[in-house]
C-alpha cells in the first residue's frame, strides 16, 4: 500500500471482518486489550467495533503517557515552576492535567512562568535565550519520547547550557503490561501491542507475554485496517493454539528496535527502583530518571521536591479505565461532571486518553449498546 486511504478501504475492512467472524469459536467470548491510546482513538473514530462480532471485545490499556501520571507528580512540577527565576516548559496535553493543587494552567494564572513547547529542543532554546533563568522541561511519555529528551540533554551538555534541566517522568511499557497480566481484576485473551513504543524497543521485549503468560500479542499500526488485521492475527493464533509475538506494523517497527535511540536513553537515563502509576499503584523499575552523570540537568537533584502522594478524586474512575476493568462511559461522572472542558481525571484530558476518545467518537456506540441491552 502506498496511500493512507488504502488503509481505510471499507470493502477490505468488511472482508477482514468476515474472516474474523469465521475464526470465532461458537459460544466463546474474546477480550483483547489495545495497549496504546492511539489505537483506542482509531477504534472509535472509525467505528471499528461495528466491524467486529459481538464475541470480540476490545478494552483500553495503560498506554496513554499523560493518563498514568499521578497527581502528586503534577504537584511536584507545579512546586518547581513556583520557584524564583524558573521557567517550566511542557507539552500541550500536560497543561490541563489536574493535580491536587490544580493544573499547569491554574499555576500559570497564579503567576508561574509555564510555557507550552512542541519538543524538548524548544525548551533548550528558551534556556539559551534566558541565561539568568532556570529552564525545566517536564518530560513525559513512554520509550517513544524518551530518546528526544535524552538527545536534548546530550545537546545541552555539549553546548554548555547549564541552566537547562529535566523533570523526568518517562515510563516504560513492559512493567505496566506485566502488572496488568498479574492483576486479578481482568482476564485477557491477547494484546494489540503498541506501535509507537515498538519503533524504539522493537518486538523482542514482549516475548515474556507469550512465553510466561501464554497470551498472543500483535504489534499493530494505527490505521483501521491495521487494527482489524491485528485482531485477525490474534484470533488465528488462538484458533491454532499458538501464543507468539507477531509484528503487523513491520513497515515501521524493526524487530530489534532502534539501537541509536536505545543507546541515547541508556547514556542519559537509568531505571528507577519504583514509580507510582495512576490506577496501577507503585510498579518496580517502571520509569526512568536522569543518571548521576547528568545530575546538573536533573531537576529532581537541583530542586527540593516535596514528593507527596495525592489520592485521585473519589468520583474519578480513571484507574479502572486504565486497567481495562471499566469502559469510560461506565464511570459515574463521564460526560457529566467530567468532560474535556472540565476534566476530573487525566483520561479525559489527553489526546490519547480513553475517556476523550469515547467522549468525542463513542457516543453512537454507547447508544447501540444501550439499545441492545433494552432488547
Amino acid at each position: 500500500m502506498r496511500f493512507v486511504d488504502e488503509y481505510r478501504d471499507a470493502d477490505t475492512a468488511r472482508a477482514l471482518a468476515a474472516r474474523i467472524t469465521a475464526l470465532c469459536e461458537p459460544g466463546r467470548a474474546y477480550k483483547f486489550m489495545e495497549v496504546c491510546g492511539g489505537h483506542t482513538h482509531t477504534i472509535y473514530k472509525h467505528g471499528l467495533e461495528d466491524y467486529l462480532p459481538q464475541a470480540v471485545t476490545l478494552v483500553h490499556g495503560p498506554g496513554c503517557p499523560v493518563c498514568v501520571i499521578p497527581m502528586g507528580r503534577v504537584d511536584d512540577a507545579i512546586h518547581i515552576a513556583s520557584q524564583p527565576d524558573v521557567i517550566m516548559t511542557s507539552f500541550g496535553d500536560m497543561m490541563r492535567v489536574p493535580g491536587g493543587t490544580g493544573s499547569f494552567l491554574d499555576a500559570k494564572a497564579r503567576g508561574a512562568d509555564i510555557r507550552m513547547v512542541y519538543s524538548p529542543l524548544d525548551a533548550l532554546k528558551i534556556a539559551k535565550q534566558n541565561p539568568s533563568k532556570r529552564v525545566v522541561f517536564m518530560a513525559i511519555g513512554f520509550e517513544t519520547t524518551a530518546p528526544s529528551t535524552a538527545m536534548t540533554v546530550l545537546r545541552a551538555k555539549a553546548d554548555g547550557v547549564d541552566n537547562f534541566s529535566v523533570f523526568c517522568n518517562h515510563v516504560t511499557i513492559i512493567p505496566a503490561i506485566k502488572a496488568i497480566l498479574d492483576s486479578p481484576d481482568l482476564r485477557l485473551d491477547g494484546f494489540i501491542g503498541p506501535g509507537h513504543v515498538s519503533t524504539v524497543i522493537g518486538c523482542r521485549p514482549y516475548r515474556f507475554i507469550a512465553r510466561d503468560y501464554r497470551k498472543p500479542i500483535v504489534v499493530a499500526g494505527f490505521e483501521p485496517l491495521d487494527i482489524l488485521q491485528s485482531v485477525h492475527q490474534l484470533l488465528t493464533q488462538l484458533a491454532q493454539d499458538r501464543c507468539e509475538v507477531e509484528n503487523q506494523y513491520a513497515r515501521v517497527v524493526p524487530w530489534d528496535g532502534n539501537p541509536k535511540a536505545l543507546a541515547a536513553i541508556s547514556e542519559v537515563m537509568e531505571l528507577r527502583p519504583h514509580f507510582e502509576w495512576r490506577g496501577l499503584g507503585f510498579i518496580s523499575q517502571s520509569a526512568l530518571r536522569m543518571s548521576a552523570a547528568y545530575a546538573r540537568h536533573d531537576a529532581e537533584r537541583i530542586f527540593r521536591i516535596p514528593g507527596g502522594r495525592v489520592a485521585d478524586p473519589t468520583s474519578c474512575q480513571c484507574g479502572e479505565v486504565l486497567k481495562g476493568v471499566l469502559k469510560p462511559w461506565e464511570c459515574k461522572v463521564f460526560g457529566t461532571a467530567c468532560t474535556p472542558e472540565t476534566p476530573i481525571g487525566t483520561c479525559m484530558v489527553s489526546s490519547e486518553g480513553a475517556c476523550a476518545a469515547y467522549y468525542n467518537f463513542g457516543r453512537f456506540s454507547r447508544e447501540r449498546v444501550k439499545e441492545a441491552t433494552r432488547q
